[in-house]
C-alpha cells in the first residue's frame, strides 16, 4: 500500500544554490547528499518532516551530471522546477508496480532500481498518470 509522498523532485541546474534558497526560505535541514552515477545525477534530500510510519517526507534536489541523463534532457525541455512525485510504500516496489500495471499503466523498468539513501526505487509513465512522472519508494530493511 502506498502511504505518503515520501519527496518531491525538484530539477536543477546548481544543487548548492538551490537547497542554500530551501533551507534559507523554509528552514529545511539537509538529510542527505549522494551521486546516483545510474541516474546521471547529484541529489540533495531536504528533510520537510516525519511522518507516521517512521519514515520522513523530503524535497529531492536533483542536478544532471551528465548531458545524457533524463534530467539534462528534462531540464533542457523544461528548464528547473518539479519533475516528479514520489509515493512511498509499506510493502514492495516491485508488488506495486505490479499491482499498478496490472491497471494499465506503464512501469518504466522491469525491476526495481537503486535509489536515494538506499532506497529501491522505480517510476510510471507520466503520459500514463495525468502527466506527472511518477516514483514509487520502497525504504530496505536495515539488514540489507
Amino acid at each position: 500500500m502506498l502511504t505518503r509522498i515520501d519527496h518531491i523532485g525538484i530539477a536543477c541546474r546548481d544543487l548548492e544554490a538551490t537547497a542554500e534558497f530551501y533551507k534559507a526560505t523554509y528552514g529545511f535541514t539537509d538529510a542527505h547528499f549522494e551521486v546516483n552515477e545510474e541516474q546521471g545525477v547529484r541529489e540533495c534530500m531536504l528533510k520537510i518532516n516525519e511522518t507516521g510510519d517512521g519514515a520522513a517526507s523530503y524535497l529531492q534536489l536533483i542536478e544532471p551530471i551528465r548531458d545524457d541523463s533524463a534530467v539534462a534532457k528534462w531540464l533542457e525541455k523544461n528548464g528547473e522546477g518539479v519533475h516528479h512525485i514520489a509515493f512511498g510504500t509499506d510493502g514492495t516496489v516491485a508488488g506495486e508496480a505490479a499491482e499498478i500495471a496490472g491497471k494499465g499503466v506503464r512501469v518504466l523498468y522491469d525491476a526495481p532500481r537503486n535509489g536515494s539513501m538506499g532506497s529501491l526505487i522505480n517510476f510510471l509513465h507520466p503520459k500514463d498518470c495525468h502527466g506527472v512522472l511518477t516514483e514509487l519508494v520502497q525504504k530496505r530493511p536495515a539488514a540489507e
